[in-house]
Protein backbone atom coordinates (compact mmCIF):
# COMPACT_ATOMS: atom_id res chain seq x y z
CA UNK A 1 0.00 0.00 0.00
CA UNK A 2 1.16 3.36 -0.83
CA UNK A 3 0.91 7.25 0.11
CA UNK A 4 1.36 10.12 -1.66
CA UNK A 5 1.92 13.90 -0.35
CA UNK A 6 2.04 16.94 -1.76
CA UNK A 7 3.91 19.63 0.35
CA UNK A 8 3.18 23.63 -0.49
CA UNK A 9 4.75 26.77 0.96
CA UNK A 10 8.27 27.28 2.32
CA UNK A 11 10.88 25.08 3.79
CA UNK A 12 9.22 24.84 7.04
CA UNK A 13 6.43 22.64 4.65
CA UNK A 14 9.57 20.92 3.39
CA UNK A 15 10.49 20.00 6.84
CA UNK A 16 7.06 18.97 8.17
CA UNK A 17 6.84 16.60 5.14
CA UNK A 18 9.49 14.90 5.83
CA UNK A 19 8.30 13.82 8.89
CA UNK A 20 5.16 13.12 7.76
CA UNK A 21 6.82 10.58 5.51
CA UNK A 22 8.55 9.00 8.69
CA UNK A 23 5.44 7.98 10.12
CA UNK A 24 3.50 6.62 7.29
CA UNK A 25 6.80 5.07 6.12
CA UNK A 26 6.78 3.27 9.78
CA UNK A 27 2.82 2.48 9.34
CA UNK A 28 4.61 0.17 6.36
CA UNK A 29 2.67 2.24 3.43
CA UNK A 30 5.57 3.09 0.59
CA UNK A 31 5.92 6.52 -1.28
CA UNK A 32 4.67 6.91 -4.66
CA UNK A 33 4.58 10.25 -7.06
CA UNK A 34 1.30 8.66 -8.65
CA UNK A 35 -1.47 9.53 -6.91
CA UNK A 36 -3.91 7.37 -8.75
CA UNK A 37 -1.92 4.61 -6.79
CA UNK A 38 -1.98 5.72 -3.32
CA UNK A 39 -3.83 4.98 -0.51
CA UNK A 40 -3.24 7.72 1.74
CA UNK A 41 -3.50 11.61 -0.28
CA UNK A 42 -1.87 13.85 1.91
CA UNK A 43 -0.96 17.81 1.41
CA UNK A 44 0.62 20.03 3.97
CA UNK A 45 -0.80 23.00 3.42
CA UNK A 46 0.31 26.81 3.45
CA UNK A 47 -2.57 29.46 4.10
CA UNK A 48 -0.13 32.02 3.81
CA UNK A 49 -0.31 32.66 -0.11
CA UNK A 50 -3.62 32.53 -1.50
CA UNK A 51 -2.05 30.49 -4.48
CA UNK A 52 -1.22 27.83 -1.98
CA UNK A 53 -4.58 27.91 -1.13
CA UNK A 54 -6.55 27.45 -4.35
CA UNK A 55 -4.37 24.45 -4.84
CA UNK A 56 -5.66 22.34 -2.00
CA UNK A 57 -8.87 23.27 -3.16
CA UNK A 58 -8.35 22.26 -6.50
CA UNK A 59 -6.26 19.46 -5.68
CA UNK A 60 -8.94 17.73 -2.63
CA UNK A 61 -11.86 18.14 -5.72
CA UNK A 62 -10.07 15.87 -8.01
CA UNK A 63 -9.24 13.13 -5.15
CA UNK A 64 -12.73 12.86 -3.65
CA UNK A 65 -14.15 12.92 -7.56
CA UNK A 66 -11.92 9.47 -7.38
CA UNK A 67 -13.37 8.40 -3.81
CA UNK A 68 -15.87 6.53 -6.16
CA UNK A 69 -13.55 4.32 -7.96
CA UNK A 70 -11.16 3.50 -5.02
CA UNK A 71 -11.20 2.68 -1.41
CA UNK A 72 -8.57 5.94 0.24
CA UNK A 73 -8.09 8.13 2.82
CA UNK A 74 -7.52 12.09 2.43
CA UNK A 75 -5.84 14.87 5.07
CA UNK A 76 -4.87 18.03 5.43
CA UNK A 77 -2.23 19.44 7.96
CA UNK A 78 0.20 22.34 7.69
CA UNK A 79 -0.48 25.88 7.85
CA UNK A 80 -4.14 26.35 8.04
CA UNK A 81 -6.19 29.42 9.21
CA UNK A 82 -9.17 28.83 10.98
CA UNK A 83 -11.36 29.39 8.26
CA UNK A 84 -10.13 26.66 5.55
CA UNK A 85 -9.83 24.75 8.78
CA UNK A 86 -13.69 24.97 8.89
CA UNK A 87 -14.19 24.31 5.30
CA UNK A 88 -11.06 21.65 5.11
CA UNK A 89 -13.17 19.55 7.75
CA UNK A 90 -16.00 19.02 4.99
CA UNK A 91 -13.58 18.21 2.32
CA UNK A 92 -10.87 16.11 3.95
CA UNK A 93 -11.61 12.83 6.14
CA UNK A 94 -8.90 13.97 8.39
CA UNK A 95 -7.68 17.72 9.36
CA UNK A 96 -5.04 17.86 11.93
CA UNK A 97 -1.98 19.70 13.24
CA UNK A 98 1.98 19.23 12.98
CA UNK A 99 1.69 18.98 16.54
CA UNK A 100 -0.54 16.02 16.56
CA UNK A 101 1.02 14.46 13.94
CA UNK A 102 2.17 11.10 16.03
CA UNK A 103 -1.47 10.02 16.30
CA UNK A 104 -2.12 9.74 12.65
CA UNK A 105 -1.57 5.98 12.72
CA UNK A 106 -4.91 5.97 15.05
CA UNK A 107 -6.72 8.10 12.88
CA UNK A 108 -5.96 5.94 9.84
CA UNK A 109 -7.15 2.83 11.97
CA UNK A 110 -10.51 4.34 12.92
CA UNK A 111 -11.39 4.68 8.98
CA UNK A 112 -10.64 0.85 8.46
CA UNK A 113 -7.61 1.10 6.62
CA UNK A 114 -5.95 -2.08 7.41
CA UNK A 115 -2.18 -0.29 7.46
CA UNK A 116 0.08 -2.82 5.97
CA UNK A 117 2.42 -3.17 9.32
CA UNK A 118 -0.71 -4.76 10.87
CA UNK A 119 -1.34 -7.19 7.77
CA UNK A 120 1.70 -8.37 8.75
CA UNK A 121 1.10 -8.56 12.43
CA UNK A 122 -2.69 -10.44 11.50
CA UNK A 123 -0.69 -12.90 8.80
CA UNK A 124 1.98 -13.94 11.75
CA UNK A 125 -1.11 -14.19 14.65
CA UNK A 126 -0.56 -11.36 16.29
CA UNK A 127 -2.02 -8.29 17.01
CA UNK A 128 -0.99 -5.14 15.59
CA UNK A 129 0.66 -2.22 17.64
CA UNK A 130 0.64 1.49 17.65
CA UNK A 131 2.69 3.45 19.08
CA UNK A 132 0.59 5.61 21.30
CA UNK A 133 1.56 8.01 23.05
CA UNK A 134 -1.81 9.68 24.80
CA UNK A 135 -5.22 8.72 24.50
CA UNK A 136 -6.77 9.24 20.94
CA UNK A 137 -9.01 12.04 19.99
CA UNK A 138 -10.60 12.54 16.61
CA UNK A 139 -9.01 15.51 15.65
CA UNK A 140 -11.22 15.49 12.19
CA UNK A 141 -14.36 16.06 14.43
CA UNK A 142 -13.38 18.97 16.75
CA UNK A 143 -14.76 21.92 17.29
CA UNK A 144 -12.90 23.54 19.92
CA UNK A 145 -10.05 25.87 19.58
CA UNK A 146 -7.03 24.53 18.17
CA UNK A 147 -3.48 25.82 19.54
CA UNK A 148 -0.45 24.33 17.05
CA UNK A 149 1.74 25.09 18.98
CA UNK A 150 1.01 22.72 21.99
CA UNK A 151 3.24 19.75 22.67
CA UNK A 152 5.24 20.42 19.68
CA UNK A 153 7.99 18.20 21.24
CA UNK A 154 5.75 15.19 20.22
CA UNK A 155 6.29 16.18 16.81
CA UNK A 156 9.89 17.38 17.03
CA UNK A 157 10.95 14.03 18.35
CA UNK A 158 9.69 12.14 15.30
CA UNK A 159 13.00 11.80 12.64
CA UNK A 160 12.51 12.77 9.55
CA UNK A 161 12.62 11.00 6.13
CA UNK A 162 15.18 13.62 4.46
CA UNK A 163 14.47 14.17 0.73
CA UNK A 164 17.94 14.75 0.18
CA UNK A 165 21.08 13.13 1.47
CA UNK A 166 23.49 16.16 0.94
CA UNK A 167 20.95 19.43 2.44
CA UNK A 168 18.84 18.76 5.66
CA UNK A 169 16.18 20.98 7.14
CA UNK A 170 16.54 21.66 11.31
CA UNK A 171 13.17 23.32 13.02
CA UNK A 172 14.45 25.38 16.35
CA UNK A 173 11.38 27.08 16.63
CA UNK A 174 7.64 27.14 15.47
CA UNK A 175 4.64 29.54 15.66
CA UNK A 176 5.11 33.89 15.58
CA UNK A 177 4.37 36.60 18.31
CA UNK A 178 4.72 39.35 15.92
CA UNK A 179 1.53 39.69 14.19
CA UNK A 180 2.36 41.66 11.66
CA UNK A 181 -0.83 42.94 9.24
CA UNK A 182 -0.26 41.47 5.98
CA UNK A 183 0.66 37.76 7.29
CA UNK A 184 -1.91 35.34 8.87
CA UNK A 185 1.23 32.74 10.58
CA UNK A 186 0.45 33.03 14.12
CA UNK A 187 -3.37 32.18 13.23
CA UNK A 188 -2.30 29.09 10.99
CA UNK A 189 1.20 28.21 13.33
CA UNK A 190 0.18 29.52 17.14
CA UNK A 191 2.55 31.27 19.37
CA UNK A 192 6.54 30.91 19.41
CA UNK A 193 7.50 27.90 20.94
CA UNK A 194 11.27 26.94 21.08
CA UNK A 195 12.65 23.58 21.23
CA UNK A 196 14.89 22.08 23.20
CA UNK A 197 18.72 22.73 22.37
CA UNK A 198 20.00 19.68 23.46
CA UNK A 199 17.55 18.04 20.48
CA UNK A 200 18.69 20.96 17.90
CA UNK A 201 22.56 20.12 18.40
CA UNK A 202 21.86 15.87 18.59
CA UNK A 203 19.89 16.22 15.30
CA UNK A 204 22.86 18.89 13.77
CA UNK A 205 25.86 16.68 14.42
CA UNK A 206 23.92 13.24 13.45
CA UNK A 207 23.61 14.76 9.99
CA UNK A 208 27.23 16.16 10.00
CA UNK A 209 28.42 12.46 11.03
CA UNK A 210 26.25 11.67 7.93
CA UNK A 211 28.16 13.72 5.20
CA UNK A 212 25.53 16.37 5.12
CA UNK A 213 26.73 19.96 3.73
CA UNK A 214 23.79 22.45 3.72
CA UNK A 215 21.89 22.40 7.16
CA UNK A 216 19.51 25.11 7.49
CA UNK A 217 18.14 26.31 10.76
CA UNK A 218 14.44 27.00 10.86
CA UNK A 219 11.89 28.71 12.28
CA UNK A 220 8.84 31.79 12.06
CA UNK A 221 11.71 34.40 14.01
CA UNK A 222 14.45 31.89 14.37
CA UNK A 223 16.44 35.08 15.93
CA UNK A 224 13.73 35.09 19.43
CA UNK A 225 14.94 31.42 19.53
CA UNK A 226 14.93 30.52 23.21
CA UNK A 227 13.06 34.04 24.44
CA UNK A 228 9.50 31.82 25.45
CA UNK A 229 11.64 30.06 27.73
CA UNK A 230 14.25 32.49 29.77
CA UNK A 231 16.14 31.15 32.08
CA UNK A 232 15.29 27.46 30.75
CA UNK A 233 16.80 27.82 27.38
CA UNK A 234 19.76 29.39 25.96
CA UNK A 235 19.31 32.27 23.58
CA UNK A 236 20.02 32.22 19.34
CA UNK A 237 23.84 33.96 19.75
CA UNK A 238 24.30 30.99 21.96
CA UNK A 239 23.17 28.02 19.93
CA UNK A 240 24.90 29.51 17.02
CA UNK A 241 28.13 29.25 18.95
CA UNK A 242 27.95 26.12 20.01
CA UNK A 243 27.24 25.06 16.68
CA UNK A 244 30.27 26.74 15.62
CA UNK A 245 32.61 25.21 18.53
CA UNK A 246 30.82 21.56 17.11
CA UNK A 247 32.32 22.93 13.76
CA UNK A 248 35.64 24.04 14.86
CA UNK A 249 35.81 20.07 16.62
CA UNK A 250 35.04 18.23 13.68
CA UNK A 251 37.15 17.41 10.49
CA UNK A 252 34.56 18.08 7.55
CA UNK A 253 33.16 20.96 6.10
CA UNK A 254 29.85 21.72 6.13
CA UNK A 255 27.83 25.28 5.78
CA UNK A 256 24.75 26.12 8.57
CA UNK A 257 22.14 28.44 7.59
CA UNK A 258 18.91 29.57 9.01
CA UNK A 259 15.56 31.59 8.21
CA UNK A 260 13.93 33.61 8.69
CA UNK A 261 15.31 36.24 10.93
CA UNK A 262 13.24 39.33 12.02
CA UNK A 263 14.89 43.10 12.21
CA UNK A 264 13.09 43.05 15.54
CA UNK A 265 15.36 40.25 17.86
CA UNK A 266 18.26 40.68 15.53
CA UNK A 267 21.12 41.38 17.28
CA UNK A 268 24.59 42.65 16.82
CA UNK A 269 25.76 39.60 18.94
CA UNK A 270 24.64 36.98 16.49
CA UNK A 271 26.50 38.79 13.75
CA UNK A 272 29.53 38.81 15.44
CA UNK A 273 29.08 35.24 16.30
CA UNK A 274 28.30 34.07 12.78
CA UNK A 275 31.76 35.76 11.86
CA UNK A 276 33.80 34.07 14.31
CA UNK A 277 33.29 30.51 12.75
CA UNK A 278 33.86 28.86 9.76
CA UNK A 279 31.10 26.80 9.92
CA UNK A 280 27.84 29.14 10.29
CA UNK A 281 27.18 30.34 6.64
CA UNK A 282 28.05 33.59 5.74
CA UNK A 283 24.52 34.36 3.88
CA UNK A 284 21.69 36.23 5.98
CA UNK A 285 18.67 36.42 4.93
CA UNK A 286 16.98 39.76 6.53
CA UNK A 287 13.58 40.96 5.63
CA UNK A 288 12.92 44.16 4.92
CA UNK A 289 8.98 44.35 3.79
CA UNK A 290 8.90 48.20 3.28
CA UNK A 291 11.51 51.17 3.12
CA UNK A 292 8.91 53.49 4.71
CA UNK A 293 8.80 54.33 8.50
CA UNK A 294 5.08 55.07 8.34
CA UNK A 295 4.37 51.90 5.69
CA UNK A 296 6.30 49.53 8.82
CA UNK A 297 3.99 51.10 11.41
CA UNK A 298 0.69 50.15 9.49
CA UNK A 299 2.80 46.58 8.79
CA UNK A 300 3.51 46.16 12.66
CA UNK A 301 6.84 45.70 12.09
CA UNK A 302 8.22 47.36 15.12
CA UNK A 303 11.66 48.38 13.56
CA UNK A 304 12.66 51.37 11.96
CA UNK A 305 14.68 52.02 8.78
CA UNK A 306 17.01 53.39 11.23
CA UNK A 307 17.48 49.97 13.43
CA UNK A 308 17.35 48.15 10.13
CA UNK A 309 20.13 50.54 9.03
CA UNK A 310 22.32 49.63 12.13
CA UNK A 311 21.90 45.90 10.72
CA UNK A 312 23.08 45.99 7.66
CA UNK A 313 26.01 48.33 8.76
CA UNK A 314 26.82 45.87 11.39
CA UNK A 315 26.81 42.76 8.92
CA UNK A 316 28.82 45.13 6.31
CA UNK A 317 31.54 45.84 9.00
CA UNK A 318 31.89 42.61 10.43
CA UNK A 319 31.31 39.96 7.71
CA UNK A 320 32.19 41.78 4.92
CA UNK A 321 31.78 38.65 2.36
CA UNK A 322 28.28 38.21 2.87
CA UNK A 323 25.66 38.37 0.81
CA UNK A 324 22.47 39.68 2.32
CA UNK A 325 18.71 38.58 1.07
CA UNK A 326 15.63 40.13 1.79
CA UNK A 327 11.54 40.10 1.26
CA UNK A 328 9.83 43.21 0.54
CA UNK A 329 6.05 43.78 -0.21
CA UNK A 330 4.61 46.45 -3.13
CA UNK A 331 1.03 47.53 -2.88
CA UNK A 332 0.35 46.98 0.91
CA UNK A 333 -2.75 49.13 1.85
CA UNK A 334 -2.56 52.22 1.55
CA UNK A 335 1.04 52.47 -0.28
CA UNK A 336 1.71 55.92 -2.07
CA UNK A 337 4.08 56.72 -4.20
CA UNK A 338 6.51 58.65 -1.96
CA UNK A 339 6.14 55.23 0.58
CA UNK A 340 6.72 53.15 -2.80
CA UNK A 341 9.96 55.43 -3.74
CA UNK A 342 11.47 54.83 -0.06
CA UNK A 343 11.14 51.20 -1.03
CA UNK A 344 13.17 51.95 -3.86
CA UNK A 345 15.60 53.76 -2.05
CA UNK A 346 16.74 51.07 0.34
CA UNK A 347 16.73 48.78 -2.35
CA UNK A 348 19.51 51.19 -3.98
CA UNK A 349 20.75 51.64 -0.26
CA UNK A 350 21.12 47.91 0.60
CA UNK A 351 22.09 46.41 -2.60
CA UNK A 352 20.89 43.03 -2.21
CA UNK A 353 21.94 39.82 -3.23
CA UNK A 354 18.25 38.51 -3.66
CA UNK A 355 14.74 40.06 -2.97
CA UNK A 356 11.68 37.94 -2.84
CA UNK A 357 9.30 41.02 -3.98
CA UNK A 358 5.57 39.93 -3.56
CA UNK A 359 2.29 41.99 -5.02
CA UNK A 360 0.68 42.38 -1.82
CA UNK A 361 -2.65 40.04 -1.55
CA UNK A 362 -4.91 40.08 1.12
CA UNK A 363 -4.70 36.97 3.59
CA UNK A 364 -7.97 36.19 5.53
CA UNK A 365 -7.56 36.32 9.06
CA UNK A 366 -4.37 38.49 9.15
CA UNK A 367 -5.58 42.02 10.77
CA UNK A 368 -5.28 43.68 7.13
CA UNK A 369 -7.90 41.82 5.48
CA UNK A 370 -10.08 44.52 6.84
CA UNK A 371 -8.57 47.01 5.12
CA UNK A 372 -8.78 48.14 1.76
CA UNK A 373 -7.10 46.59 -1.14
CA UNK A 374 -6.98 50.03 -2.29
CA UNK A 375 -3.32 49.80 -4.97
CA UNK A 376 -4.52 49.04 -8.22
CA UNK A 377 -2.83 45.64 -9.61
CA UNK A 378 -1.48 47.48 -12.55
CA UNK A 379 0.57 49.85 -10.00
CA UNK A 380 1.41 46.52 -7.62
CA UNK A 381 3.17 45.04 -11.38
CA UNK A 382 4.81 48.25 -12.21
CA UNK A 383 6.08 48.67 -8.70
CA UNK A 384 7.08 44.88 -8.64
CA UNK A 385 8.87 45.40 -11.79
CA UNK A 386 10.73 48.66 -10.93
CA UNK A 387 12.20 46.98 -8.01
CA UNK A 388 12.91 44.13 -9.34
CA UNK A 389 15.28 45.76 -12.22
CA UNK A 390 16.78 47.51 -8.89
CA UNK A 391 18.00 44.01 -7.80
CA UNK A 392 19.34 43.23 -11.00
CA UNK A 393 21.28 46.37 -10.86
CA UNK A 394 22.94 45.56 -7.53
CA UNK A 395 22.97 41.94 -7.89
CA UNK A 396 24.77 42.06 -11.44
CA UNK A 397 27.68 44.53 -10.01
CA UNK A 398 28.48 42.24 -6.99
CA UNK A 399 28.38 38.74 -9.22
CA UNK A 400 30.95 40.13 -11.81
CA UNK A 401 32.81 41.38 -9.12
CA UNK A 402 33.16 37.19 -8.21
CA UNK A 403 35.17 36.79 -11.70
CA UNK A 404 38.45 35.57 -11.65
CA UNK A 405 37.94 34.44 -8.01
CA UNK A 406 37.66 30.86 -7.10
CA UNK A 407 35.19 29.86 -4.69
CA UNK A 408 33.75 27.25 -2.53
CA UNK A 409 30.76 25.74 -3.86
CA UNK A 410 28.13 22.47 -3.04
CA UNK A 411 27.24 20.94 -6.20
CA UNK A 412 23.32 20.41 -6.28
CA UNK A 413 22.97 18.77 -9.52
CA UNK A 414 22.76 18.90 -13.03
CA UNK A 415 22.18 21.79 -14.75
CA UNK A 416 19.77 22.20 -17.63
CA UNK A 417 22.59 21.23 -19.79
CA UNK A 418 23.90 17.40 -18.85
CA UNK A 419 27.56 18.85 -19.41
CA UNK A 420 26.89 20.93 -16.19
CA UNK A 421 26.87 21.23 -12.98
CA UNK A 422 24.95 23.47 -10.72
CA UNK A 423 25.32 24.35 -7.07
CA UNK A 424 25.13 27.07 -4.80
CA UNK A 425 28.46 29.62 -3.18
CA UNK A 426 28.78 29.58 0.09
CA UNK A 427 26.52 32.96 0.05
CA UNK A 428 23.80 31.08 -2.31
CA UNK A 429 24.72 32.44 -5.21
CA UNK A 430 23.49 30.28 -8.11
CA UNK A 431 26.35 28.82 -9.95
CA UNK A 432 26.93 26.45 -13.06
CA UNK A 433 30.17 24.85 -14.00
CA UNK A 434 31.08 22.24 -17.00
CA UNK A 435 31.18 19.21 -15.45
CA UNK A 436 29.16 15.76 -15.88
CA UNK A 437 30.49 13.80 -13.00
CA UNK A 438 27.61 12.93 -10.92
CA UNK A 439 29.91 11.56 -8.07
CA UNK A 440 30.61 15.41 -6.93
CA UNK A 441 26.95 15.86 -6.53
CA UNK A 442 26.59 16.67 -3.01
CA UNK A 443 30.34 17.62 -2.41
CA UNK A 444 31.62 21.10 -1.56
CA UNK A 445 34.42 21.64 -4.68
CA UNK A 446 36.23 25.20 -6.02
CA UNK A 447 34.96 26.80 -8.60
CA UNK A 448 36.88 29.86 -10.86
CA UNK A 449 34.17 32.16 -11.99
CA UNK A 450 34.35 33.30 -15.27
CA UNK A 451 31.05 34.87 -16.02
CA UNK A 452 27.82 36.44 -14.37
CA UNK A 453 24.64 37.71 -14.83
CA UNK A 454 22.24 39.48 -12.34
CA UNK A 455 21.06 36.09 -10.55
CA UNK A 456 23.94 33.34 -11.89
CA UNK A 457 28.02 32.96 -11.85
CA UNK A 458 29.64 30.46 -14.31
CA UNK A 459 32.68 29.55 -13.93
CA UNK A 460 35.16 26.07 -13.95
CA UNK A 461 35.95 23.53 -11.91
CA UNK A 462 39.21 23.77 -10.23
CA UNK A 463 41.19 20.48 -10.00
CA UNK A 464 44.63 19.72 -8.12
Amino acid sequence: MKYFLLPLGCQMNQSDTERVKTVLQGMGFMPTENENEATILGIIACSVRQKGIDKVYSRIKKWNEAKDRKNCITFVSGCILPADRERFLKLFDLVFTMNDLPDLPDMIRQYGIVIPTSQQSMANGQQPTVNIQRPLVPLFNKKDKINPSANMDRFWVIEPDHISDFEAFIPIQNGCNKFCTYCAVPYTRGREVSRKSEDILTELKDLVQKDYKLITLLGQNVNSYGLDKKGEEINFAELLRRIGEYGNSVDKEFWVYFTSPHPRDMSDEVIEVISQYKCLAKQIHLPIQSGDNAMLDRMNRKHTIDDYRHIIHTIRRLLPEATIFTDIIVGFTGETEEEFENSRKAMEEFKYNMAYIAQYSVRPGAVASTWADDVPKETKKKRYHILTDELMKHSLVYNQGLVGKTLKVIATGFDRNPAYLTGYTEGKIVIRFKSNDKNLIGKIVNVEVTSATPLSIEGNLVTE
